[in-house]
């Protein structure tokens, strides 16, 4: 499908391409690792700081990351797959980082600032990558997905795979301008 059709699925049919399609492994691991980035960033600021910060980034991800993972699981049926991932890098960063804020803000994390630096940094890793994850059919929920233990059997090679892409794709460039 093409971007365009893609968006145009996430806008006209929501309930079924965004909460049916809620990503529970996106959610989950998400949580986990943004949780764990709010709890140390906020530790010079106390225990029980870091630990609400841990909790209200938890509580936030668990609930939001499975839209975003099922967004990002229609964006990455798009062709030419470049346009699903730079549409991936602006719309979920966009959305997700605005309500983040928000909800840190209400609660007084006491790092604001380098709490948000830091998720959206990790934002910009865990979308390229859970992008490219999807497209090779690790960590989809739906109709003839993969359970979670073939999704981390199958872990350490789309993580080299996508620790290559770039090396490869300069590579490549470079050899073609030789010829």
């Amino acid at each position: 499908m093409t971007l365009n059709e893609a968006l145009f699925c996430l806008a006209a049919r929501p309930i079924e391409r965004i909460v049916r399609r809620w990503n529970w492994k996106a959610a989950f691991f998400s949580s986990l690792v943004r949780g764990i980035i709010f709890l140390l960033v906020n530790l010079t600021a106390g225990w029980r700081a870091a630990v609400g910060a841990m909790i209200a980034e938890w509580a936030y991800r668990a609930l939001t990351s499975g839209f975003y993972g099922a967004i990002t699981q229609t964006l990455g049926e798009t062709e030419p797959e470049w346009q699903g991932a730079v549409a991936a890098m602006i719309v979920l960063p966009v959305m997700s980082h605005s309500i983040e804020f928000l909800v840190h803000w209400l609660r007084h994390t006491p790092h604001l600032r380098a709490s948000i630096i830091s998720s959206m940094s990790f934002t910009v890793v865990s979308t390229l990558f859970n992008f490219y994850a999807m497209r090779r059919g690790t960590m989809l929920v739906g109709r003839n997905a993969a359970s979670l233990a073939q999704d981390l059997r199958a872990m350490p090679g789309v993580i080299a795979g996508f620790l290559t892409v770039f090396p490869l794709w300069v590579w490549r460039s470079m050899r073609s301008d030789e010829i």
